[in-house]
């Protein structure tokens, strides 16, 4: 295949049943783009807003790591699971003895800072192994408690065995572990049945593509659903260089003073180019942290 440099941001729906890194290579290989990588993994049982980079992108897709993210879960009562989701063995079977009253009243209390343990069937590292690796041959680990923040959770569904929430969280809320909690509190198990992730940061999965969508257009057609990659710091303030400024800053080299307030900005030329993200001091120097390069 013979590939292309292209810059660009693609919001992809990923299919449940595909793990994110094959959504991704199936849409490198439809783009034919030599780089490519996306803002943060979603398990193949889940499915939802991916947003893929392609190209220079890829310096700003860590920016999404941070940004608050919104989850539709499906959690199923009365039995828990070995991986804490609807892809495990039923391990526990419990009555439930709760109604839509007292589960409302449960999940208020996940709301804010908390801490929670990571699940042992995940991608976290333990002495350079990821846990899941461990959790395969059996092997239990000690997982430390680790600060998370729940901003929302919304009951939408309640049938008696079965609640659909609404999720915004911030970075490092394992979902599963979420639902298996929240049953713990009811006292009952619980487990993750089924999740969409709906947004990341202001992305929203309405705006998303599936790869079926993608897979049926020409080049032309797929290349006119990318969005501008700026969008991935859409969080941080906007500063417009003047020449010769912002060729000192596409040098990598400090600018100011220029009066700005102390942390990241999304930095452009006069012409509506995007040159890449700075960081600026309390003294208002502004300092590249991300530069664009020039196109081929």
């Amino acid at each position: 295949m013979r590939t292309r440099r292209l810059d660009g941001l693609l919001l992809l729906d990923k299919p449940v049943g595909v793990s994110s890194n094959a959504a991704l290579q199936r849409a490198r290989r439809l783009y034919r783009a030599r780089r490519a990588g996306h803002t943060g993994t979603l398990d193949p049982l889940a499915g939802g807003l991916l947003p893929v980079c392609f190209g220079e992108a890829t310096k700003f897709a860590a920016a999404m790591l941070e940004a608050d993210k919104a989850y539709r879960a499906q959690i199923r009562f009365g039995a828990r699971t070995s991986t804490g989701d609807a892809e495990g063995e039923v391990i526990e079977r419990t009555a439930i003895g709760f109604g839509e009253e007292q589960l409302l009243a449960v999940l208020q209390r996940f709301v804010g800072e908390t801490h929670q343990v990571p699940p042992l069937y995940s991608a976290l590292k333990h002495q350079g192994r990821p846990l899941y690796d461990y959790a395969r041959k059996g092997e239990d680990v000690k997982r430390a408690a680790r600060p998370i923040r729940i901003s929302r959770i919304d009951l939408l569904q309640f049938d008696g065995t079965q609640a659909l929430v609404e999720v915004v969280c911030g970075k490092g809320t394992y979902i599963r572990t979420l639902a298996e909690d929240i049953g713990r509190a009811l006292g009952s198990a619980a487990h993750l049945a089924a999740l969409v992730r709906t947004r990341v940061g202001d992305l929203r999965l309405a705006d998303a593509h599936e790869l079926a969508t993608i897979e049926r257009l020409d080049e032309v057609g797929r290349d006119a659903l990318l969005l501008s990659f700026d969008l991935l710091l859409a969080a941080a303030p906007r500063l417009v260089l003047d020449a010769p400024l912002d060729e000192r800053f596409c040098q990598g080299r400090e600018i100011g003073p220029l009066g700005t307030s102390p942390g990241r900005l999304r930095v452009y030329a006069e012409d509506g180019r995007f040159l890449g993200l700075g960081l600026a001091d309390a003294h208002g120097m502004v300092r590249p942290k991300r530069v664009v390069a020039p196109a081929d």
